[in-house]
């Protein structure tokens, strides 16, 4: 492939705006979902564990998972402002 033709086709994917807010995205809801992932394996089995304490382990697991699912939240946000500032 012409080395021309790299750089035009790079230069035009890293000079549209979309590009890098997709990879905002993609990056910030990966943390997240395996944040959440591995909250509600560790709490199943910590729920297999000690049935006893099932409702509080649920109580804090929603809790973390809310927590981790604003971090993607802030992730939506930056990438909307990189969007359209």
């Amino acid at each position: 492939m012409d080395p021309a033709a790299v750089t035009e086709t790079a230069s035009a994917l890293l000079g549209d705006k979309n590009f890098p807010v997709a990879i905002t995205i993609g990056f910030g809801s990966l943390g997240p979902a395996l944040a959440i992932g591995f909250i509600g394996a560790k709490a199943v089995e910590a729920i297999g564990r000690n049935p006893e304490a099932g409702a509080r382990i649920q109580t804090f697991a929603v809790l973390a998972i809310a927590f981790a699912e604003a971090i993607a939240i802030y992730g939506l946000v930056v990438a909307l402002v990189m969007k359209f500032v």
